[in-house]
C-alpha cells in the first residue's frame, strides 16, 4: 500500500533517515525526477568473480542463502539471479564495482575467487520523495512509516564545526610518475586513452550521511546516491550516467569527458569554460570518446537509431565543468537492459580505449585496486528499467577506513603535472564537505 504527505527537502530526508537507522543496509537514488530511499532486505544478490549468492528475507526473520558458480558474463548472472527470484514485480538497487568488467575484458586474471563484482537488494520498502508528489511509501509498515515521517519532520543539519576538508595535494603514491609511464605505452601504440587514478585516504572517520547532505547542497551532479550494503558506505553526486535504458527501450550515455575548474568565480569559470573548448587535447580526448560511445550504443541498438543527440557542450558538475555528449538508440530484441549496461561497462571516461588494453593498464599501473569507484550505482526493475550512475567524485567507508579517489584521462599530449591538477579538481567537489563522525572519532 503507497501513502503520500508533504516534503520537506529531499536529501535532508534521505539524509536523515540513513543516518537515523531506519534500515540498517539501504540505498538512496536521486532519480531525474524523485529521491527513493530503497531499505532493508528482502532479496539480496552478491556477485563474486567465481560465484553468485542469493540470500532471502522472510518476515519472520528467517534467511536462506543458495549460492552456486556460474559460466556466463557476469550481467547475464546478474539478470539470471534476479529472474529467479519469486516475484511478480520488483525494483533492485545497488552497486556494481569496476571488477565487473574484468572477466569480458579479459582482465580476469587479475581477480581472486571471492572479489564481489556487485551487489544487489530488492529492498523491504521504498519511500519516494519528490517536491511534486512529497512522500511516498511502498512496502513499509505503519510503524515504520510514522517514525519515517517523524524524522522527516526534522532533519538533521550539518554543523560547520564537524566539516573536515581534506586538503588533496600530496602524491604519496607517485601519481605524475605512473602517468608518465602510460603517456609512453599510449605514444607507443599500445591503446589510445587511459583514465588513471588516485587513492586519498581520509585520516578520520567519516559521517557518510551528512557528507552526503552536504556534499549535495554543495553539488550539480547528474545523479546521486547514497549506500550502506553489507558494511561498505559511499556517497556520492555522480557526473554521468554509463547508461540507461527507459520505459520507450531508449538506451542512452552521456559521456563526459575534458575537465577545467568550476565555481571559483564567474570571470574565472568563463575563462576555463573558453579554454575548455578550445584546448586541442580535451577536444580530442571528447571526441574519440564519444565515438567510442556510440559505436557501443549501437551494439545493442536497432540499426540506424543510433544518434548524438547532444555534442560537446559544457555541464558543469560542482568544482569541475565537462566537454559533455548524449549518445542514444532504440533497443534491439532480444537484448535487455543488461544487455546494454554490459556493452556500456566500464564507462568510456572512466576506463580507455580500446577498453581491454585501457583496463590491462589500470591493473598494472594504479597503485590499489578500485573497487567500486569507477563502476556504476545501479537501479533496475522487472519492467526492464535500468539506470546505472558512474560512481565518482564519490567518498567512501568501510569500517574505520575512510577514503577519497579521482582520476584523469590520460592521452598521448597529455602531462603528468596537467593530469594532477585534474585530479586535485575533481576531489574538490568532496573533499570540502567532508563531516567527522563525532561518535567514532571519540
Amino acid at each position: 500500500m503507497a501513502t503520500t504527505t508533504t516534503l520537506v527537502r529531499e536529501p535532508e530526508i534521505c539524509a536523515t533517515w540513513a543516518r537515523a537507522g531506519i534500515a540498517d543496509d539501504h540505498v538512496v537514488y536521486e532519480g531525474a525526477d524523485e529521491w527513493v530511499f530503497a531499505g532493508g532486505i528482502r532479496h539480496e544478490i552478491v556477485l563474486t568473480a567465481a560465484d553468485v549468492r542469493i540470500t532471502t528475507r522472510g518476515v519472520d526473520g528467517e534467511t536462506s542463502t543458495r549460492t552456486a558458480p556460474y559460466s556466463v558474463r557476469p550481467a547475464q548472472a546478474l539478470e539470471a539471479a534476479l529472474a529467479e527470484l519469486d516475484l511478480d514485480e520488483w525494483r533492485a538497487y545497488g552497486w556494481v564495482g569496476f571488477d565487473f568488467c574484468a572477466d569480458f575484458l579479459g582482465a580476469a586474471d587479475h581477480l581472486a575467487a571471492d572479489d564481489v563484482l556487485a551487489h544487489l537488494v530488492v529492498p523491504q520498502f521504498e519511500a519516494f520523495v519528490s517536491g511534486e508528489n512529497g512522500i511516498r511509501f511502498v512496502g513499509a509498515d505503519e510503524q515504520t512509516q510514522a517514525r519515517m515521517l517523524e524524522l522527516a519532520a526534522r532533519p538533521i543539519t550539518v554543523d560547520d564545526g564537524a566539516r573536515r576538508p581534506l586538503p588533496v595535494t600530496e602524491d604519496p603514491t607517485d601519481y605524475r610518475g605512473r602517468v608518465a609511464t602510460a603517456i609512453e605505452e599510449i605514444r607507443a601504440g599500445r591503446y589510445e586513452k587511459v583514465i588513471l587514478s588516485r587513492e586519498v585516504t581520509v585520516p578520520f572517520p567519516v559521517d557518510i550521511p551528512a557528507t552526503y547532505l552536504a556534499g549535495r547542497l554543495a553539488n550539480t551532479p547528474v545523479r546521486s546516491f547514497l549506500f550502506r550494503l553489507g558494511g561498505l558506505q559511499a556517497a556520492g553526486f555522480s557526473p554521468e550516467l554509463v547508461g540507461s535504458v527507459d520505459a520507450d527501450g531508449r538506451v542512452t550515455a552521456e559521456p563526459l569527458a575534458g575537465t577545467r575548474a568550476c565555481g571559483i568565480s564567474p570571470e574565472a569559470d568563463a575563462a576555463a569554460r573558453a579554454e575548455l573548448q578550445n584546448d586541442a587535447k580535451e577536444v580530442a580526448e571528447h571526441a574519440i570518446s564519444v565515438r567510442t560511445s556510440y559505436s557501443e550504443v549501437a551494439q545493442v541498438a536497432v540499426p540506424g537509431t543510433t544518434a548524438v543527440t547532444d555534442f560537446m557542450t559544457v555541464r558543469a558538475r560542482g568544482s569541475v565543468q565537462h566537454l559533455g555528449s548524449t549518445v542514444v538508440g532504440e533497443l534491439a530484441q532480444p537484448h535487455s537492459a543488461w544487455d546494454a549496461l554490459e556493452v556500456l561497462f566500464p564507462a568510456v571516461t572512466a576506463s580507455g580505449i580500446p577498453k581491454a588494453p585501457a583496463a590491462d593498464a589500470i591493473y598494472r599501473l594504479e597503485a590499489t585496486r578500485r573497487g567500486v569507484y569507477s563502476g556504476a550505482v545501479v537501479a533496475v526493475s522487472s519492467t526492464g528499467l535500468l539506470e546505472a550512475a558512474l560512481v565518482l567524485r564519490s567518498v567512501y567507508r568501510d569500517g574505520e577506513r575512510s577514503w577519497l579517489r579521482a582520476g584523469a584521462g590520460v592521452v598521448g599530449q597529455s602531462t603528468p603535472e596537467r593530469e594532477f591538477i585534474e585530479t586535485c579538481e575533481k576531489l574538490g567537489s568532496v573533499a570540502p564537505h567532508l563531516v567527522v563522525d563525532i561518535k567514532e572519532e571519540n
